[in-house]
């Protein structure tokens, strides 16, 4: 599917065929895995409009169950070590998804300031998750990125909540277990009206609204630094 993405980036500079191979690629990964996803709330989302997405991480399922569920263009902001792979790397550049250099926080004020002007200029969405990371049970607490790509875009963001993720493909493991996964999409937030002094309170909500979604707890601090 990488292969065929690449292929067709020769012709589509901009990253929406590409999008569309990741959906059929996310489909096909769940059915093979005999998963079946079950997506709540999608008549929220108005696929003319740009949003920014939130959601909780707890699987390497979560990325092909949104993927394979939303009907809007977006792209996604991974960790730099993923655009090293081969196959898969290549697809996440050509795409147009953006790296996030851990740790640096210039980099990711770089980073986010490029995700905001993605928005503006191409009218597409972008899905981000603010745990920084998967945690073996529950949520860890949200960083600021998401509410500040969102003021900054002026546009809505929308909290979602996945289910069932973590008991079909745990952490640490790479066995798919058959079963249901949901997603969760809440109400659009509007942030037109905000600014960046407002982004702390906006990041509470976000973490109040997925994790209700969800219904997921947040960990201890211990099991926060078992993230990855």
């Amino acid at each position: 599917m990488a292969t065929v993405s690449i292929a067709c980036s020769l012709r589509d500079t901009g990253g929406n065929a590409q999008h569309r191979i990741a959906r059929l690629w996310s489909h096909l990964l769940l059915a093979l895995g005999f998963v079946r996803c079950r997506a709540f709330g999608i008549e929220k989302l108005d696929p003319q409009k740009s949003y920014v997405l939130v959601s909780n991480h707890a699987s390497y399922l979560d990325t092909p169950a949104i993927v394979g569920s939303l009907p809007l263009q977006f792209r996604f902001f991974a960790k730099i070590d993923l655009f090293s792979i081969p196959f898969l790397g290549w697809h996440l550049t050509r795409a147009g998804h953006i790296p996030v250099i851990r740790g640096d926080a210039r980099a990711s004020l770089k980073s986010m300031s490029e995700g905001a002007k993605m928005m503006r200029e191409r009218g597409i969405s972008l899905l981000l998750f603010p745990e920084g990371g998967r945690v073996p049970a529950g949520m860890r607490p949200f960083k600021e990125g998401a509410a500040y790509i969102a003021i900054k875009g002026g546009v809505p963001v929308v909290p979602i909540g996945l289910k069932n993720t973590r008991e079909l493909l745990p952490m640490h493991s790479l066995v798919i277990r058959p079963g249901t996964l949901e997603v969760h999409v809440g109400d659009p937030i509007p942030t037109a009206h905000l600014t960046l002094r407002d982004r702390g309170s906006l990041n509470e909500l976000l973490e109040r609204k997925v994790a209700e979604l969800a219904e997921e707890k947040f960990p201890s601090p211990e099991m926060a630094e078992t993230a990855d």
